[in-house]
């Protein structure tokens, strides 16, 4: 069975298993932990941050730094098909007590200056103001778009004209940066934090890093023992991190074996398909009839699995487990399923 519902299936390989086997430990609540530690500060140069947290998922690092930006009561503004409002259960009411004012980001994902000084709500007697501004990069919902870095910044910059800090869901921000063919500290230059997830196409097994101040990064500490992701001898899961850090470069193999795919696919009768610009593959299953959940139990049938993202959307997902052989494979199954729905 071919896995392409995420980069986040990959299993690690035996250099990051002899890390984890090998790390040197101790418990990092209270700072002792020398893997975890260098980890932050490799993880921390890469973005071109000052400092860095481990955390041990992508949500809990954008749930700590929305609350670590913000006061209770206050709007977050946000795109409105953002990883924060769509996927993560509604934390930044639930666990923050925020308000959520969303911008619609077009095609991109990503809200004009203008949008932001519109959606700014200035603190007054009656209203808690506006608190932060989240951005998505590369946008999950929009099909792994790779948004360019001057877009990035004029949003920024106009949030920090109004006095707003920026937080970006980089998820996948190295994606991005290989798209671009820039560093990935040049995607992160404007805003004030960034999450990344070193468990998808860097290929680690578990966690993702929250970067930003020394200031930030120490109340965010706190916040994340808060939510209870505050581990003791974490440098056992941090070792293959490391080693992530130095998987940016082949993240240009998926998003190559994603082009092929798509082209593999879009000859498929039936199939409508999204140009990819980094290693995710959107699917538009109307022309056969069918709806995606219908293609992907055939395609699952046939040996491949994706995921439904629309009644009508499936999305495959390229990472280093799959190669070019396999896209190819997995865009024959596909072909398979779509002649199974006849």
């Amino acid at each position: 069975m071919l896995d392409l519902r995420s980069d986040t299936v990959t299993k690690p390989d035996d250099a990051m298993r002899e890390a984890s086997r090998d790390a040197e430990v101790g418990d990092d609540v209270y700072g002792e932990d020398p893997t975890v530690n260098r980890l932050e500060d490799e993880a921390a140069d890469l973005v071109g941050m000052e400092d860095a947290l481990y955390v041990p998922s992508g949500t809990m690092g954008n749930q700590v730094a929305v609350r670590t930006h913000t006061e209770r009561g206050q709007e977050v503004l946000t795109e409105r098909e953002s990883h924060v409002v769509k996927w993560e259960l509604g934390g930044m009411a639930q666990l923050s007590t925020l308000q959520v004012r969303t911008l619609d980001g077009g095609e991109r994902g990503v809200p004009t200056p203008e949008q932001v000084r519109e959606g700014h709500v200035e603190e007054d007697l009656h209203r808690p103001g506006t608190g932060l501004l989240t951005l998505e990069n590369t946008h999950n919902s929009k099909g792994g778009v790779a948004i360019a870095p001057e877009r990035i910044d004029a949003a920024a910059e106009a949030a920090h004209d109004l006095g707003i800090p920026v937080h970006l869901d980089g998820a996948r921000v190295c994606n991005a940066a290989v798209a671009h063919d820039v560093p990935v500290e040049r995607m992160t230059e404007r805003v004030d934090s960034v999450m990344f997830c070193l468990s998808k196409g860097l290929g680690a097994p578990v966690g993702s890093i929250l970067a930003g101040s020394e200031e930030f990064v120490a109340r965010a500490r706190r916040n994340r023992k808060l939510f209870g992701g505050g581990m003791r001898q974490a440098g056992i899961i941090a070792g293959p991190g490391r080693l992530a850090l130095d998987n940016v470069e082949r993240l240009a193999d998926d998003h190559e074996n994603a082009r092929v795919l798509a082209e593999e696919l879009a000859g498929v009768e039936g199939l409508s398909v999204q140009d990819p610009e980094t290693n995710i593959v959107l699917v538009n299953t109307e022309g056969t009839g069918r709806e995606a959940d219908e293609f992907l139990d055939a395609c699952a049938e046939a040996g491949v699995q994706g995921t439904q993202f629309d009644t009508h959307v499936a999305r495959f997902c390229t990472h280093w487990d799959v190669n070019r052989e396999d896209v190819e494979q997995a865009a024959e199954y596909a072909s398979e399923a779509v002649e199974r729905l006849d």
